[in-house]
């Protein structure tokens, strides 16, 4: 029995007494368990802790769990449980980085969700024109929500805009040249560069001028017979500040069209003119791209739009026919659930709707000091509820995040916790796998909760989590 003798001894006498798995599953426990869930997923997990038993078992352990006993078996069924539970699932960000990449980015409004189920729950007219009863296009159903809010004269939507990007270079530029700045050769994400995307179009890179200074003069000494188009890039996750200089987009637009080339701006973030508070942070919008002459402007659909992951091109009418036409838009083309989603978005832009208002990520972006210091309150009042928690507020700062904004700071409060017995880290970790789980910061060894970025449904499930974090 356990505890009867003392080091290697022991070990092979209780590996002697570990459960085969075949026995133990035919037992009460393990006929229940398989019951349950299924003899394969019970086998699975078994085997996976007589292993860790059996590791310990080197390291030192001298006592075995009752393998027949009622604690054992809930123990398995919540880790068969666990395994259930999709990998995918609802997250609460209480990290105040509002577009965050590795949680989503932007949070759909009310309206666009609901467009999604309604699209989901049967069929639909995706492709199907309603008036003629012929086949239509899904590019219908957001080309005249588009054009009415950018004042493009067409536009075409696919998954994403490094897509957008590409299938447009590829459209004018394959086996020919663009030429783009070495300021805006931009990494955008999960290692994926400007120049591997313009690469994979066919077309031919040709760099100019320096990573901090770029003048018209470089583009005019680099065109050449095969220049198809001069690009610029909107460096949406950083910003060259001191001795720099670069074009107006207006004179790239114009040195192209003087030579019959095209402009095209691959603007990133996709921020809409007039809508505050974006309009008012950045000055660079789909509107003054185009105003400034600019043939195509790409741009996301899920940064400061505030809608589903897409790529947007917007132009000249015979251009956007082009893309359109080009066999790559099929494999690009967006599905029909965030084609949903975006029209649904697209319409909150239509007066008399407020974007501001509608769409989360505009009113998260907007929210000011003093709103966001009384919900934090009101969070932090219900925190010190918690035995064992101290937490008090700070005045903080915060970034709009998802490569958009890089230089704006966004003033915030946050609730800076500690808790009893417990490392910030580990009470971290702990959140991290809560249901939902909590995604928090981490400032001078204590957790960090920012207001701006909890929805309103948040703040009951946070502080369950919080509760579950401290047992």
């Amino acid at each position: 029995m356990p505890g009867m003798d003392d080091g290697p001894d022991l070990s092979r006498k209780l590996l002697r007494q570990l459960p085969a798995v075949d026995k133990w599953l035919a037992s009460e426990n393990g006929s229940a368990l398989s019951a349950e869930f299924s003899a394969a997923e019970v086998t699975e997990v078994m085997r996976e802790h007589l292993a860790r038993v059996r590791r310990n078992l080197g390291n030192g352990l001298t006592e075995l769990p009752d393998f027949r006993g009622p604690q054992y078996a809930a123990l398995m069924r919540a880790e068969l449980l666990e395994r259930r539970l999709p990998s995918l699932r609802r997250a609460i960000n209480a990290t105040g980085i509002v577009l965050h990449t590795n949680l989503g980015r932007a949070p759909l409004a009310a309206e666009a969700v609901e467009a999604m189920e309604a699209a989901t729950r049967g069929y639909s007219n995706l492709e199907f024109d309603l008036g003629t009863g012929e086949r239509g296009s899904r590019q219908d159903h957001v080309e005249s929500l588009l054009c009415r809010i950018t004042g493009a004269e067409a536009t075409l939507a696919v998954n994403n805009c490094a897509a957008a990007v590409m299938l447009a270079l590829e459209s004018f530029a394959a086996d020919c040249e663009v030429i783009v700045s070495r300021g805006e050769l931009v990494e955008i994400g999960g290692s994926f560069r400007m120049p591997d995307v313009i690469a994979k179009s066919g077309a031919r890179m040709v760099e100019v001028g320096t990573t901090n200074k770029t003048r018209l003069e470089d583009y005019a000494a680099a065109l050449s017979e095969k220049t198809r188009i001069v690009l610029a890039v909107h460096p949406s996750n950083f910003r060259i500040v001191g001795f720099s200089a670069k074009p107006a987009l207006k004179e790239l637009a114009k040195l192209a069209h003087d030579n019959e080339l095209l402009c095209v701006h691959d603007l990133g973030s996709g921020a809409l003119a007039n809508v505050q508070p974006v309009a008012s942070m950045t000055g660079d919008t789909v509107q003054s791209s185009l105003a400034a002459g600019v043939d195509l402007v790409t741009f996301s659909g899920d940064k400061l739009l505030g809608g589903p992951q897409a790529g947007l091109i917007v132009g000249r009418a015979e251009l956007i026919d082009t893309v359109r036409r080009n066999p790559l838009a099929r494999a690009l083309r967006i599905d029909k659930l965030s084609l949903a989603a975006l029209a649904a978005t697209l319409r909150l832009y239509l007066p008399p709707n407020d974007p501001a208002e509608k769409i989360p990520i505009l009113r998260m972006l907007g929210e000011s000091e003093p709103d966001i210091a009384k919900r934090a309150w009101r969070l932090l009042k219900r925190l010190r509820e918690i035995p064992g928690v101290d937490a008090d507020i700070v005045d903080d700062v915060t970034y709009s995040g998802g490569g958009a904004l890089p230089m704006v700071e966004l003033p915030t409060k946050t609730i800076r916790v500690t808790a009893d017995g417990v490392s910030a880290g580990t009470l971290a970790r702990r959140l991290r796998k809560a249901h939902p789980p909590v995604i928090a910061r981490l400032a001078d060894d204590r957790l960090v909760l920012d207001p701006r970025t909890m929805l309103p449904a948040d703040s009951e499930d946070l502080l369950s989590a919080c509760r579950q974090a401290l047992g």
